[in-house]
């Protein structure tokens, strides 16, 4: 979890740090609640889902359990709302029990209105499967 106090996270932040950590239960309905009801997720591999339950039940695939040690969240205003990059890295375990820590993650989010609209996520998971697997490409 990241260590900096809620009150100090500017309010689209907020949102994104709450939505992040209804996900990390995981608790998509929660979760669902912090997104527009027209929100677009691209997940890893270019993954779509118009829900919270989506990456929820691809990560239920993945892993045994995930989650995220948020470092930082950086926002930018812009003309067309704000952007709210999330930093870190993940750890958890995966499927067959080998557990793992350090997993790179950055996550954008688009938020306006107080809804997310739109979140892009990228993470070194793929790279560690390969690795896992005996892969150096």
């Amino acid at each position: 979890m990241l260590d900096e106090n809620k009150d100090t996270l500017p309010e689209e932040a907020l949102i994104v740090r709450e939505y992040l950590d209804a996900s990390m239960k995981p608790d998509p309905d929660l979760a669902a609640t912090y997104v527009a009801d027209d929100v677009t997720i691209t997940f890893t591999g270019g993954r779509v889902f118009n829900h919270p339950s989506g990456p929820t039940g691809f990560n239920a695939k993945r892993y045994n359990w995930v989650k995220k040690k948020m470092d930082r969240f950086d926002v930018a205003r812009g003309a067309d709302g704000v952007v709210v990059y999330s930093v870190g890295t993940l750890y958890g375990e995966w499927p067959d029990g080998t557990a793992f820590e350090g997993n790179r993650y950055v996550d954008r989010f688009e938020v306006n209105d107080g809804k997310i609209t739109k979140m892009d996520v990228w993470n070194d998971s793929a790279e560690r499967i390969l690795t896992r697997m005996g892969i150096e490409a």
